[in-house]
């Protein structure tokens, strides 16, 4: 059966192989059944130990990458006469051991709630290094943020920089802060993802910088420090960044000129883009290249404007977290449907095949919401034995009341997958238990983390008595008397 490459899709010359572009590069098929391997430990032990839907974080892979894309961003910085901050952007997933190991790679931590805050402090991160983000952070928020010493709040609206100011000064704290704006510069991504043009809901036009920071500094409990903009997330190239960068160190002089001082700082975000797919791979910049380049994109503009080179932050969530992550599935169905004659079989990415294999498996858009959400796009491979049947076009489906309740949209496995086959979905670091959620009661599933053959725990799962225990149960009605 012929087997094609088209954008999204993965077939590979072998259905059975593991990328080690995708899958974190512990990943490996082992002697006996050609099992997967995670960090050590076999994938169908985890599951038999963990149940399943199962997440699955290699440690190793999440360390060595924390530090890969903080060493590449610092020294970068450094080429051009200047500091980097890297922030790990906790959204992308947190939990308390995940922010230990980000704090002890010597990252800093970006929060977006006043839940993410806690966790972090949970965690033991120095406060002062933490920024706090949010379009609606409340005023308890924001209090507990000062009090608690939080290094940089993020101002994404007029109305923050009062709340900021009255909270620091309650607090007897100088309190410093950036000013979110919009550059204009609409990455390539989805829309749901771009976050840096004016018609959307976080930070302010740039031509509002001049008065909003003049309003800042009009508070002697703040201490104004630089701009951010986060132009939106998945972004492969460069150019979006340029702009960005170009335009909001085009207002730097006359914020220069505003405060009397040079502007020490300028956060550029995150929003580097990572290979879902083997098909990705192929497009997906390295961090290195990715550093190289936003550092002369700052080098030339800064130049361009007459400003000094402010010190830089950056804010990668995903880039850092998103290949450590492996989801284990549980395959229950299996439903062939022909393609001929349909209106699938005039798609590209279907070609060569007649039909389309639906593979069932016990999670779904409950614990990875990105494909109902963006459209995402998976790689699936059989991890409990290597198979060598004829491969076969599957669509891998969850086991919620949605026809969009799609885990993994295409790709190319061995057609013998079978009912118990344990399925591993790779690139589940990122996004999928934060977006978690227990649609039609199904429980979340817990988080381990695997290391040198060892696994823990370290988020728990739920199970439905707990669910229930949330459940406000009312007392018995005492039936009407039938007279």
């Amino acid at each position: 059966m012929a087997q094609v490459n088209p954008a999204g899709a993965t077939p590979a010359a072998d259905p059975n192989s593991i990328d080690p572009r995708v899958f974190p590069p512990s990943a490996r098929r082992g002697s006996e059944c050609r099992e997967l391997h995670l960090g050590g430990a076999r994938a169908t032990e985890l599951v038999e130990q963990y149940g399943s839907p199962l997440y699955v974080i290699d440690e190793a892979a999440a360390r060595d990458r924390a530090r890969e894309v903080r060493v590449a961003l610092e020294s970068e910085a450094e080429r051009i006469g200047t500091s980097a901050t890297v922030y790990y952007a906790g959204k992308a997933f947190l939990c308390v051991e995940v922010a230990q190991w980000m704090a002890e790679e010597g990252l800093a931590i970006d929060v977006a709630s006043g839940g993410e805050l806690a966790v972090a402090l949970a965690a033991g991160v120095d406060p002062a290094r933490i920024g706090f983000h949010g379009n609606n952070k409340s005023e308890r928020e924001i209090a507990r943020a000062v009090e608690a010493g939080v290094g940089t709040i993020i101002i994404d609206s007029e109305v923050e920089t009062e709340r900021i100011a009255r909270a620091a000064a309650a607090a007897d704290r100088r309190q410093r802060v950036r000013l979110r704006v919009n550059s204009g510069v609409h990455a390539s991504t989805h829309d749901f993802l771009a976050t840096s043009h004016e018609d959307q809901k976080f930070g302010q036009p740039l031509s509002e910088a001049p008065r909003l920071v003049e309003a800042i500094l009009a508070h002697d409990s703040l201490e104004f420090v630089g701009l951010h903009c986060h132009i939106g997330s998945q972004i492969f190239a460069t150019d979006g960044f340029r702009e960005s960068a170009r335009r909001l160190v085009g207002v730097y002089p006359e914020l220069e000129r505003i405060a009397g001082r040079p502007i020490p700082e300028l956060n550029l975000g995150g929003g580097f883009g990572i290979a879902y797919t083997s098909a990705q791979a192929e497009q997906a910049p390295e961090v290195a290249a990715i550093a190289r380049q936003l550092a002369d994109i700052v080098a030339e503009t800064c130049a361009e404007a007459g400003v000094s080179v402010p010190q830089l932050a950056f804010e990668p969530g995903r880039a850092v977290i998103g290949q450590a992550g492996v989801t284990l599935y549980t395959v229950g169905t299996t439903k062939p449907v022909l393609l001929a004659g349909s209106d699938a079989a005039a798609d590209p990415a279907d070609l060569g095949f007649a039909e389309r294999l639906y593979v069932s498996v016990d999670g779904g858009m409950s614990d990875n919401a990105r494909p109902a959400l963006y459209g995402a796009d998976y790689q699936v491979r059989i991890a409990n034995r290597e198979s060598d049947a004829d491969p076969a076009l599957v669509r891998v489906v969850g086991k919620h009341c949605e026809s969009g309740d799609i885990v993994v949209q295409r790709d190319v496995i061995p057609g013998d997958v079978r009912a118990g086959d344990t399925l591993a979905v790779a690139v589940t670091g990122a996004y999928c238990w934060s977006l978690s959620s227990n649609y039609n009661y199904v429980p979340r599933p817990p988080v381990i983390a695997v290391s040198n053959g060892s696994s823990r725990v370290i988020v728990r799962g739920e199970t439905e008595d707990e669910l229930l225990a949330k459940s406000v149960i009312p007392a018995p009605v005492a039936p009407a008397n039938a007279g």
